[in-house]
């Protein structure tokens, strides 16, 4: 008979956002009449812009050609949007990348799971706490060694370095869930740390577009010295609404090095190229051609505005719970807001209490980790209107 992978059954028998979606089921089951306003799951709601639908449909012509049609793909991406990102994050971010370090994917949850697959179970793993649940479930599937970063408002959610050493860190910077986002002196501490120990940062930058602050790093390879100790994972998912169309890319600097059990060092960059040559089949042509007009001068500035109207979303949401004298994190930096849970209730027990009492949804912090326990995470993915109607309704109950 065969047999499983004993570390599957470490895992909490829900994912998050699976009882979320269940609870909201069974409310919805009960109140048919009432009117859910949804600010849980991070999930975008404006279309995609102009520009991406003109070239996605320009894609999907090339597809009825037979001079223009595209079969199997380069496993990594077409060379037109590496270059597009690689000019990217030379014009925005001041960082020099070469073609083969950008490799792209159907999202960053995708290569932030699969990314493990480099790396021995046998290393001790430094993880945020609270912390974006895929980060822990992925390491508990391979069985590490997990050592918690306690993130709490005394450190404003961005915990330092400790004293001992480890060999791969999971950094998150916009942060989900509390929209904390390290400054560039942090993450040199970080960058210095990881160096000076041998170990591999792996940093979540999917929000990397949210950051509004002056002189906030936006990519780790803004800082000096990451290239020989960290991966980068973004996504087109917040940044240009590709939620339901699936695009991301992972960074993987060709001068990072890891060891073999026989102490040798081997490059990371040329580990994920064959992982991926024989896992994975490449994105789509025609989503490729979407992703890479994001990266246009057209589409920077249509998919800057959507973000501004996140933002001012966030700064609604802000607004309200400044009012109510709630106390809360992000939504600066960040689609994120992170509040406290008003009058002593715990995460899961607000939840019920906002669902059954507004018809409003959210995420309970206690989600995310121990130290999530007693906040709540908020989205500035709606429209303006839901927003403003949900606000409302969580202040005439809180």
């Amino acid at each position: 008979m065969a047999h499983i992978n004993e570390n599957f059954l470490s895992l909490k028998q829900s994912y998050l956002f699976s009882e979320v979606a269940k609870r909201v089921s069974a409310f919805s089951e009960r109140h048919p009449e009432k009117k859910i306003i949804r600010m849980g799951i991070g999930d975008v709601t404006l279309p995609l812009v102009d520009c991406v639908i003109d070239s996605m449909h320009q894609a999907v012509e090339d597809m009825a050609k037979k001079e223009t049609f595209h079969g199997y793909g380069p496993e990594q991406g077409y060379d037109f949007l590496r270059t597009a990102i690689q000019e990217y994050y030379q014009q925005e971010m001041g960082v020099s990348l070469n073609l083969d370090e950008i490799f792209i994917s159907d999202g960053a949850k995708s290569d932030v799971g699969n990314i493990t697959d480099l790396f021995s179970a046998e290393n001790t793993v430094l993880i945020p706490d609270p912390v974006y649940p895929v980060y822990v479930d992925t390491n508990q599937m391979l069985g590490t060694k997990i050592v918690y970063l306690q993130a709490d408002e005394n450190n404003g959610f961005c915990p330092m370095p400790p004293e001992q050493g480890a060999d791969l860190i999971y950094l998150c910077s916009p942060n989900n869930p509390t929209g904390a986002a390290y400054t560039r002196q942090q993450l040199k501490e970080w960058v210095d740390y990881a160096n000076r120990y041998g170990a591999i940062i792996l940093f979540d930058a999917a929000y990397e577009a949210f950051v509004s602050e002056q002189g906030l790093p936006r990519s780790i390879f803004e800082i000096e010295g990451a290239k020989t100790c960290a991966i980068e994972f973004c996504s087109l998912s917040k940044t240009a609404g590709f939620t339901g169309t699936r695009c991301g890319y992972t960074v993987v600097p060709k001068a990072l090095t890891a060891k073999s059990e026989q102490e040798k060092e081997i490059l990371l960059n040329q580990l994920w190229l064959r992982r991926q040559t024989t896992k994975f089949n490449g994105v789509s042509y025609i989503v490729q051609r979407g992703a890479a007009a994001v990266f246009t001068q057209q589409g920077k500035r249509q998919t800057r505005e959507n973000i501004s109207y996140y933002r001012e979303n966030a700064r609604m949401i802000g607004a309200a719970l400044t009012e109510k004298g709630i106390p809360y994190f992000g939504g600066i930096n960040s689609p994120y807001i992170w509040m406290k849970c008003p009058n002593g209730m715990d995460s899961w027990e607000f939840f019920d209490f906002l669902l059954e009492n507004a018809a409003v949804v959210g995420t309970p912090g206690a989600g995310f980790g121990n130290n999530g326990e007693g906040f709540f995470r908020l989205t500035a993915f709606s429209d303006h209107e839901s927003t403003a109607e949900a606000m409302e309704r969580m202040k005439k109950i809180l």
